[in-house]
Order: structure tokens, then C-alpha cells, then sequence
């Protein structure tokens, strides 16, 4: 399929965004969101969508080790939903498990500076979770990886 995929990192004050390429076979570090209200965040959200004519955006949900939706969980559960009502396109919820500690590590084994660790972080979180995603479909498709 040749369309693309926006990955959501959620936090409350801070949303982390990345996109894939067209073949839907990388995941990079779009931007980060400052989150001032809701509306505004689905607002810039629905707007990227559009630019970049995607198929689906994919929203990471923070679960427990034990695989049970977190406080935060249902807040991100909350706004997938606005998301999927404004967007006009599936929204996919995904397993975060991880992600941001993985995105720390990639960044402090590339020898990033704190400050810019600060900037980055939540982007690359999206990042990390949307190549995981990419990845998990293309082997559910039989493409290998």
C-alpha cells in the first residue's frame, strides 16, 4: 500500500508525532505537539493527516507490564476517540510498552544532550512505536522484514 501513517506518542502536555514514508516501511520524527487543550492538539492532528494523506493514524496506548490499561491509558483511550471522530480515518490503538525508554536509550547512546533529549523525546517515542508497528504489519502481510 502506498500511503502513509502517523503515529501518536500522547502525554498530557506534550503529543510526539511521526510519520512513515509513502511504502510505509520507515518511521521518522515528525513533531511534538504542545498540548494547550484538546481541541487544538486534534486541530494540528487532523491537519498533518491531511498534508500527508494518510490511511490511518496510530495511537499508543500506555498499558501496565501486566497488560492492563494505566490511569493514562484511558485518558489516551479519550482522545484516540476524538481523534477518530475528527480525522476521518481508523485510528489504530497500539501497545506503547516501552517506547519513550527505548527513545532515551537511542538517544543517549547517540550521545544527545539532555536539553535535546528534552526536545526530542516524545517525537522519536512515536517514532520508535510507529517502526514497530510498520514492522509487526508487514510481517502480518507476509513480507518479512
Amino acid at each position: 500500500m502506498t500511503s502513509r501513517i502517523i503515529a501518536l506518542d500522547v502525554g498530557d502536555r506534550r503529543i510526539g508525532v511521526a510519520v512513515s514514508d509513502p511504502l510505509g516501511l520507515t518511521a521518522q520524527p515528525l513533531e511534538t505537539i504542545e498540548r494547550h487543550s484538546n481541541k487544538a492538539a486534534v486541530r494540528r492532528i487532523v491537519e498533518m493527516a491531511r498534508s500527508y494523506g494518510v490511511r490511518e493514524i496510530v495511537v499508543g496506548v500506555p498499558y501496565s507490564s501486566r497488560g492492563e490499561p494505566t490511569a493514562q491509558a484511558h485518558k489516551v483511550l479519550a482522545f484516540a476517540q476524538l481523534i477518530e471522530k475528527a480525522a476521518g480515518v481508523p485510528v489504530i490503538r497500539w501497545d506503547e510498552r516501552h517506547t519513550t525508554v527505548t527513545a532515551e536509550r537511542t538517544l543517549l547512546d547517540a550521545d544527545v544532550s539532555r536539553a535535546k533529549r528534552k526536545l526530542v523525546r516524545d517525537k522519536m517515542a512515536a517514532a520508535v512505536m510507529l517502526q514497530d508497528y510498520l514492522e509487526t504489519e508487514r510481517h502480518q502481510r507476509g513480507e518479512g522484514g
